[in-house]
């Protein structure tokens, strides 16, 4: 088989079938929809706004939006990235009427001349990986602008590709290499100043 083994494609079908049903109004069939993606909704929810009561109520909301708009779902793009990106909306609500200061998506998905780096998007950062404090680098990813936070928890943490994200955000492939690029660089200046407020006797 070209794509994945006989069982993904098997489980792939199950979804479709199981999605098909939940947008004909099955709610057992929505019920399923909500064990597989619940865990991935609420890991990003979490990271997204630092807090476990706030997470959960996101969670809860973001099926809600699922269960009122899943109707709308026409297949487009996969279905985790769609409801992804319904979850994103809802949290980025929520940090808009908490009236924390953000940079907007649309002023993070639109880089500076300036700020364009000057080395292959997307490549692994070695200063980012190995054996960095965890806590210290949970404690850095929340500090980041909600714009960069995302496609850097996107991309790094949950695992989308850049074209994912693109459509997931109504962005560029680019804008959104360039947002992770600057997000590890404000990570990599965090991380540092940390271990250098650590040697400090």
């Amino acid at each position: 088989m070209k794509n994945g083994t006989p069982a993904q494609a098997k489980n792939g079908t199950e979804e479709s079938e199981t999605l098909a049903r939940a947008q004909a109004g099955d709610h057992q069939a929505f019920a399923w929809l909500y064990s597989l993606h619940k865990r991935r909704i609420y890991s990003l929810c979490l990271r997204m706004v630092g807090n476990v009561a706030e997470a959960e109520d996101l969670t809860q909301e973001a099926f809600l939006q699922l269960h009122r708009k899943i109707a709308t779902f026409r297949g487009d793009s996969a279905f985790s990235t769609w409801l992804h990106r319904l979850t994103i909306n809802v949290v980025l609500m929520q940090l808009r009427r908490k009236g924390l200061h953000l940079v907007s998506l649309d002023e993070a998905m639109d880089p500076a001349p300036d700020d364009s780096p000057g080395r292959s998007f997307g490549a692994p950062d070695p200063l980012l990986s190995g054996s960095i404090d965890r806590l210290g680098l949970e404690r850095a990813v929340s500090a980041l602008p909600a714009g960069y936070r995302l496609i850097f928890i996107l991309h790094d943490i949950e695992g989308f590709e850049h074209n994912e994200i693109a459509s997931m955000l109504d962005c560029s492939i680019g804008n959104s290499k360039s947002q992770l690029h600057k997000a590890r660089l404000k990570l990599r200046d965090a991380l540092r100043t940390d271990s250098q407020k650590e040697r400090r006797p």
